[in-house]
């Protein structure tokens, strides 16, 4: 004859029977988890992938870089960006005296009233992540897609910003990041005398000359005395990497000549370098509602000195 399970017992039914199906389910999953003991298949070379607002690039299932989008931020920004023979990152985040530097970024600051690139209230000025998205993937190379608006809080929306990024590995050596802003005036924009203007980089401190690293300019410029102010093809940071002394690394950007102004450089020894006019203006630089301009620029990431990395024969590859 069955007994009536008394309260205490009924209460401690359903922990058994929880207790129970949760241990089954952790058997189950064991028993289907795979034990990696080589590489995972499909790791190989370049994959990438999308985790929501980032995209995120590994070659050979070690980190290459990041491109970060997060409507939080005060504008999109590529960080880590690795160094192909080290791993580690050849620009910095966050580094003094500027902790608003983000690896490779673009932004302005002052535009038609707005700060849309240091730090402070998103209110005064935002690059914001409206689309993003994977295009092409190889083994060798990936496209990423992103459209941008500028906001500021109780003002129209000065520009649209659509952005082509492909990222290449045309060698074990060298990284390539071929980037266009595609930028269209929502409104009449004046842009006076500004040190804080569009593309620009941080580079890492390990390869800056404040830190015993070299900045040098295509025609042979070093230092920002030698390359501040002053036209070039491509200027770049490169030197030993503190925590791998054997290996030299830099990193250079190319400005493409058919860039809407003169290839003038503003350029900083602790490692702050943008491909900008601005801050060498002689009258206000204005752009009409409705017009659009497209700046194009390539980022080489490479192994060993400039001259070892051919830059300025890559630089006539590219430019064409």
């Amino acid at each position: 004859m069955s007994r009536r399970l008394n309260r205490r017992e009924l209460l401690k039914y359903p922990m058994a029977m929880s207790i129970g199906w949760v241990g089954a389910q952790l058997a189950s999953n064991d028993a289907l988890a795979i034990d990696y003991t080589k590489p995972v298949p499909g790791s190989e070379k370049l994959t990438v992938y999308q985790n929501d607002s980032q995209i995120l690039a590994r070659w050979n299932n070690m980190p290459l870089t990041a491109y970060r989008a997060h409507t939080t931020q005060k504008h999109p920004y590529f960080y880590p960006v690795s160094g192909p023979m080290s791993g580690i990152s050849l620009v910095s985040e966050s580094a003094l005296p500027y902790p608003h530097h983000r690896g490779l970024w673009l932004g302005c600051q002052p535009l038609n009233g707005g700060d849309y690139w240091s730090e402070g209230p998103l209110d005064k000025g935002q690059i914001r992540s409206v689309e993003l998205r994977l295009g092409e993937t190889t083994a060798n190379s990936a496209v990423i897609f992103n459209r941008c608006s500028w906001v500021r809080k109780d003002a129209p929306s000065p520009l649209r910003d659509e952005r082509k990024f492909t990222i290449s590995v045309p060698n074990e050596r060298m990284w390539f990041f071929d980037c266009q802003f595609k930028l269209t005036a929502q409104q009449d924009i004046t842009i006076t005398k500004a040190k804080h203007s569009f593309f620009a980089m941080r580079a890492a401190s390990d390869i800056s000359p404040t830190y015993g690293g070299v900045l040098m300019n295509s025609e042979g410029g070093v230092g920002a005395e030698g390359t501040y102010g002053k036209e070039a093809r491509w200027c770049g940071y490169h030197g030993k990497r503190a925590a791998r002394p054997d290996v030299v690394e830099g990193i250079a950007i190319m400005t493409h000549p058919d860039n809407p102004w003169r290839p003038i450089w503003f350029t900083r020894d602790y490692g702050h370098m943008s491909p900008s006019p601005f801050n060498f203006l002689d009258k206000p630089w204005r752009f009409d509602k409705g017009k659009s301009i497209l700046l194009k620029y390539r980022v080489v990431l490479h192994a060993g000195t400039p001259a070892e990395a051919q830059l300025n024969r890559l630089y006539e590859q590219w430019a064409g």
